[in-house]
């Protein structure tokens, strides 16, 4: 029996896309139970609905706080039975709510080798900032911003030419490769993530 996931997103999708196809392997232990977005044109979305997968627009305006808004999106990921969530481009900062009403089971990616560069724009203060070297982390949620333990990492070369898009393309490749492995390991239980 296959763990039930869902993901939350903002915008195209290529790590929920990653996360599909590796849930398509009868050995992964994780499926993707829904797919949620705060964005109606999130091409995600439309992703989700070809791989066969619940596609939920649940918008973040009109509701009275963040909170209640997390609230609602617990809702719907427990209508689905969801065990594990993913933020997968989700540009929203959750809240305790959203957390605690998953037993902290949320993971999350961002594109640098974190402690290093919270937050937006991380590649952009990479190369800012000088670094040789770039990568991305998985993470548990916590209340803090890209604070959670870390799960997995991958490195890569920030070359003299890169570009704000090369750096990008380069490190979105390790993002799809440490994923999927990150969620395999959250649902098998192995977990042993560093505290920082």
């Amino acid at each position: 029996m296959k763990t039930p996931v869902g993901v939350l997103i903002s915008g195209s999708g290529t790590n929920l896309a990653a996360l599909l196809d590796s849930t398509q392997d009868p050995h992964f232990p994780a499926e993707i139970a829904v797919v949620i977005s705060n964005k109606e044109a999130a091409y995600g979305l439309q992703r989700a609905r070809e791989a066969g997968v619940p596609a939920v627009f649940a918008s973040h305006r009109g509701w009275p706080s963040r909170e209640a808004y997390d609230a609602h999106l617990v809702e719907i990921l427990r209508a689905h039975r969801v065990e594990w969530v993913c933020l997968a481009g989700f540009m929203r900062i959750v809240t305790p709510v959203l957390i605690e009403g998953m037993q902290g089971k949320v993971l999350n990616i961002h594109p640098s080798l974190l402690p290093a560069f919270p937050g937006l724009h991380a590649q952009r203060q990479a190369l800012e900032h000088g670094v040789k070297i770039a990568g991305a982390t998985v993470h548990l949620v916590d209340a803090g911003l890209d604070s959670g333990p870390i799960i997995e990492q991958a490195s890569v070369p920030v070359l003299p030419d890169d570009d704000l898009d090369a750096l990008q393309a380069r490190i979105l490749t390790v993002e799809h490769q440490i994923y999927p492995r990150a969620l395999r390991r959250a649902v098998l239980g192995e977990l042993q993530p560093t505290t920082r």
